[in-house]
Order: structure tokens, then sequence, then C-alpha cells
């Protein structure tokens, strides 16, 4: 097997398993919290959006930090400084005695993740090119499903094993992550000379697409600002849908998680078409699509109509990750590309929480059909962005290099006339 096809399958796993650590506690949260002596209704809310929401923001942050990292010393020390980091970190929270060691234990989880990061860069560096729209295609799927599925197992192990059980499952996964790639990732990696560190403005600048690079941060964030917008309502929704049917929760993970199950069966077929036909029509389809999916979910009349929707949502999606992910590749230099990919996880990660935030305040304040009109209107105005900030301008590059090449051609023959 081919180093970069190993190296795929190892980082799949290491942030599929990342994704659930960071997403599956939040339907258990206020259950862990009771359990761990917090009984008031609203306390135990407030202490939820603390805790969920705060491993996302300070990931946020760091992610540029170890993507920076990276880009010195090599993407693999960083796969397994994350995948050992997380085991320990994730595993302790199943210990925890009070809520303050379970804020600071997610906090912390924020500050050492960067698996992601460095999978993405590892994955995207060392894919030969025509093959790197369907590898990043792969792996989007676990960066989504592992997001998105991560809530439902996060239920499930809860029901069946125990709140503690699930701490300890996921750090014991993140463990084996760590030995998977300690074993089977192989890396070909020269470290640069020591310099001094560019601010983000000084790396701005010895960007040469700074502005598409920048739209597409953007259409990241908006991705998992849609997805999320609706995670704070879902269950409410469903259990206005449902009437009299059992089981509301399940039925809502179940409909929550359709988009994951979408996006594992379809990014890697539209990662292969952004390889022929180019990223930058895949992400301008894409946002079209996904926007005409998110309006009729507003109009539902029973729960396996919103599930069928998701799904549906999944699918037109599914080529956004990759696509963005080969685009960025392909316009950033090299000796920034770490950088450059951890900017784009925080706008993932700053999408979930925001998108978890916003969407439950739209709902309380407008009412649940607007959340779903609002992202609707998010991603055509998006798509439009990507329209006339990445579409046009690569189709215009495309042009001029056509030109240059017609010139060129023309030159030659005149000069081989006259030689003549």
């Amino acid at each position: 097997m081919k180093i970069w096809k190993r190296n795929l399958i190892v980082c799949w796993f290491g942030t599929f398993v990342t994704l659930i650590g960071m997403s599956q506690i939040a339907p258990i949260m206020p259950l862990y919290i009771k359990q761990l002596g917090i009984h008031n209704v609203s306390a135990i809310s407030q202490i939820s959006g603390i805790a969920f929401g705060a491993t996302f923001v300070v990931s946020a942050i760091f992610s540029p930090i170890w993507g920076y990292v990276a880009d010195r010393f090599g993407r693999k020390p960083m796969l397994l400084r994350a995948s050992l980091g997380m085991a320990v970190v994730v595993g302790s929270m199943g210990l925890a005695q009070n809520v303050y060691q379970l804020i600071g234990l997610r906090i912390l989880q924020g500050v050492i993740t960067g698996y992601s990061t460095a999978c993405t860069t590892l994955v995207a560096t060392q894919t030969e090119k025509k093959h790197a729209g369907w590898a990043l295609g792969v792996l989007s799927t676990a960066f989504v499903s592992g997001s998105l599925l991560g809530p439902l197992v996060g239920g499930y192990l809860d029901e069946f094993l125990g709140l503690k059980f699930t701490f300890f499952l996921t750090g014991g996964l993140m463990l084996i992550a760590f030995f998977t790639t300690l074993f089977f990732v192989k890396e070909d990696f020269v470290p640069s000379e020591k310099k001094k560190v560019e601010s983000a403005k000084e790396l701005w600048k010895q960007l040469p697409n700074s502005n598409i690079i920048v739209t597409l941060f953007v259409s990241s964030f908006i991705l998992q600002f849609a997805y999320y917008s609706v995670e704070p309502i879902i269950t409410i929704y469903i259990g206005q849908l449902a009437g009299s049917l059992n089981h509301v929760a399940l039925i809502a993970g179940m409909a929550f998680s359709a988009s994951g199950l979408a996006n594992i069966i379809a990014a890697p077929r539209l990662g292969k078409l952004s390889d022929r036909i180019g990223p930058q029509k895949v992400v301008l389809g894409a946002l079209i699509l996904a926007g005409i999916v998110f309006i009729p979910q507003a109009f539902v009349k029973n729960p396996w109509q919103l599930m069928a929707l998701r799904f549906g949502l999944g699918i037109a999606t599914a080529g956004l990750s990759p696509s963005i992910n080969t685009l960025l590749k392909k316009i950033t230099p090299e000796k920034f590309t770490g950088r450059i990919f951890g900017f784009n996880i925080s706008a993932y990660y700053m999408g979930t929480f925001t998108g978890s935030v916003i969407g439950g305040q739209i709902a309380a304040h407008l009412g649940i059909k607007y959340v779903f009109f609002i992202t609707s209107s998010l991603l055509f105005f998006n798509a439009i962005w990507v329209y006339r900030g990445v579409y046009k301008k690569l189709k215009d590059h495309d042009k001029i290099s056509e030109a240059d090449i017609a010139m060129d051609v023309d030159t030659d023959r005149k000069s081989a006339h006259r030689t003549a």
C-alpha cells in the first residue's frame, strides 16, 4: 500500500475519534453535571453551555498555533501529541469530582487539540496531486460524521454503559489512535531553520491569494453554522412533529445525524468530481443546493420528512469541506500550509459553537421555522460571495493562463518560421 493511502486511513480513524470525543459530551453533559452535584435546572443549563462551548472556542484559538508548530517540526509529532493528550484528558473527565474539574478538563482538551489540523496538512501535502480531492474528501467524512454522530454515540453509550464509561471508552479509542499513528504513519519531513515567527498580519501580507483564502474560511464557518444551528432546537422540533410517537430523543438524534451518514457516502465521490471539474465549481454548487434544501425543512409534517431532508443536506454539503481544503492547498505556499489549515479548522470550531448558540436564540425570539430560513439565507449569501470572490477570480486566472500559453505557442511558431 502506498504511504499516502496508509496515512489517510490512520488519519481518518484518529480524526473521527477526535471529533466524536469533542462532540459526544453534548447530550450527556446536563446529566453528568447533575451527577456531579448540581441540581438547579438553570445552573445545569448555564454550566452545560460553558463546558460544551469552552472546548470549541479554545480549540479555535490554538489550532493555528499547532498548525505553525506542525510546519516547523512536522505533522507526525503533532498527531502523537494530540492523540495521547486527548486520551489522557478525555479519560480523566470520567474521574472528575466536581464541575470545576470538568470545565478545566474541557478547556485543556481545547488547548491540546490539533490532531485534525495536522491530519489535514499531512494528507494535503503528501497525497498525489491527481488524488488530492478524493483523499481530502475521504478525510472530510471523518470531520463531519464524527461531529454529527458524536451526540448520537454519546446518548447510546450513556443509556447502555453509563456516563463515566463514555469518557473512558473515548479516551481508550484515542489511545488506539496514538499507537496506530506511532507505528503506521510515515512522514519524510525536513525541519525548517529556526526563524522569527510571523504574526498573522505578516503572514497575510505574504499570501498571494489572501482574499480567496478569507472567503474559504467564511465558507467553512457557515458550513458548520448551518449544521449546528438546528442542534439546540431539533429535539423540540421533533417533539412538535412526532405527536404521540415515543423515543423523541432517539428520533432527534437520528435526524441530526442523518447528514453525517449522507456525508460519509457522498464526500469521496464529490472529492473525485472536484479533481475533474475544479473544486471551486463544487463549492459553489454545494452552497446553492444546501440553501435550497434548508427551506422545506421549515414546512415538514413529520419527523421522517425532516430526516430525509437532513440526509439530502448531507449529500449537498459533502463536497464543501474537501473542495475548500483542496483549494487552500493549491493557493497556499507550502511553508504556510499548517497555519492556514489551522485557521480553517478554527473557522469550523467557531461555526460549531456559534451555530449552537445563535440557533437557539433565533428559535427563542422568532420561532423554530426562522432558524431554517435564516440559515438558508446565509448559505445563499455565501454562494454569491464565493461566486464573486473565488469562482470568477479563478476562472479569469485560468483564462489568463490559457492566453499566455497561446501567446507562447504563437511566438514559438513565428520564431521557427523566421529561422526556416
